[in-house]
């Protein structure tokens, strides 16, 4: 094998595409990862508030890669969700849905992770890493029947078997491809902070419906002797931008208006964050010698807190596809990938777009409807159960 020659060129850093090109290197695969950002600043050393929820299904990859025991902060388990219904100001609807770990099994629902602490375990396991990483540099692809050339910029040229776009949402290969996307285009903006809180969470993570969307409070590892708790809810493009511009005092009444005063006293921590919220559906998921994983084959709602779980997976199945095959870029095999992950994707998909539009709304029939049906699934324990392996990534069996 030349210099410049590798079995697959991944374009994106990002926690899909990185996770993925540590995986497969660890299978012996040589890999080639190239990003537009220098990687070192992503790490953000001090805290910021964002973090990721990962399923149980999806730390797989996590341990594949040897990322989850290069975490430099603890994760914290999710052990129970409590899913509510209500408006700000108020106390929540008697009827509710509540899951236990306990009911499926004795692993939790998933951890919330600090996106600080992935990237730095990212970071620190490319160092020690055989992949070839260029990165900040651009990458251009030109794919042929057999093989892919990758030019990096000031970097030469690479020959690889497959590229794999982890590029985003945006996705220029994706685009170069030819492949056809549709957009859902939603009236609202995530707000994502941190806060401590008086009293413990116990690990459970809180799911709270109210008319300009969902509102979520994911537990976190304590630090500094302090109980922390991330925060992600929707609003209008509007009122998102509003909280944007408050100061920290008004702007933390306004979490807590939302939030209840089950945790106590409550306190910003760090900074907060306005994303516009948008959900895209990739038509095909591999062209001749490309693949696409992530963000750039799917976007979904935050409602469930899904996306990186779904990209996860993606490179879960894509990296065991790859074990059984001499030629990584073959057309049967990227047929076989999308076989296998377009339709969880899709599912996915469609099920936190339903949900959205049930739950965003102030209509009291909708809202006596969804509390009722809250109340009824939380009386049907195999229905829960179902729910719950769902959510972990295992499966929907009872």
């Amino acid at each position: 094998m030349t210099k410049n020659q590798v079995d697959i060129a991944i374009i994106g850093a990002g926690p899909v595409g990185a996770a993925l090109a540590l995986a497969l290197a660890d299978t012996g695969r040589s890999v080639l990862l190239v990003d537009r950002a220098a990687l070192p600043p992503m790490e953000h050393p001090d805290f910021d508030g964002r973090a990721y929820a990962i399923a149980a299904g999806s730390r797989t990859l996590l341990d594949d890669a040897g990322l989850w025991d290069a975490l430099p902060f603890a994760p914290c388990p999710i052990e129970q969700i409590r899913v509510s219904d209500g408006k700000p100001g108020r106390p929540a609807s008697p009827m509710f849905l509540h899951f236990d770990h306990r009911d499926v099994g004795n692993d939790p629902f998933g951890w919330i992770v600090e996106a600080r602490a992935l990237r730095m375990a990212i970071n620190r396991r490319l160092a020690e890493s055989n992949i070839v990483l260029h990165a900040p540099a651009t990458a251009h692809v030109t794919r042929h029947d057999d093989h892919a050339t990758v030019a990096v910029s000031g970097a030469g040229t690479y020959r690889a078997r497959l590229v794999i776009a982890a590029d985003g949402k945006m996705s220029s290969l994706r685009a170069e491809a030819g492949i056809a996307v549709t957009r859902f285009a939603y009236r609202q903006s995530a707000v994502v902070c941190a806060i401590s809180h008086e009293r413990p969470h116990g690990n459970v993570a809180l799911e709270h419906f109210l008319p300009g969307g969902p509102f979520a409070q994911l537990p976190m590892t304590d630090a500094d002797n302090a109980h922390i708790s991330a925060i992600v809810f929707t609003e209008s493009h509007a009122i998102a931008q509003r909280l944007a511009t408050m100061d920290d005092a008004r702007f933390t009444t306004e979490v807590a208006r939302r939030l209840g005063s089950h945790l106590g006293t409550i306190r910003l921590v760090g900074k907060r964050w306005t994303y516009p919220l948008s959900a895209l559906h990739a038509h095909r998921y591999f062209a001749t010698r490309l693949a696409l994983v992530g963000d750039s084959a799917h976007g979904i709602h935050p409602i469930a807190g899904q996306g990186l779980n779904l990209g996860l997976r993606d490179a879960i199945a894509l990296t065991r596809l790859l074990a059984t095959t001499d030629d990584p870029g073959s057309p049967a095999l990227l047929a076989r990938y999308q076989q296998a992950r377009r339709p969880d994707n899709l599912m996915m998909l469609a099920a936190t777009d339903t949900l959205d539009r049930l739950f965003s709304t102030n209509s009291p029939p909708i809202r006596l409807a969804r509390d009722l049906g809250l109340a009824a699934v939380n009386r049907m324990p195999r229905l829960k159960r179902a729910f719950m392996r769902t959510a972990m990534g295992l499966g929907g069996r009872g």
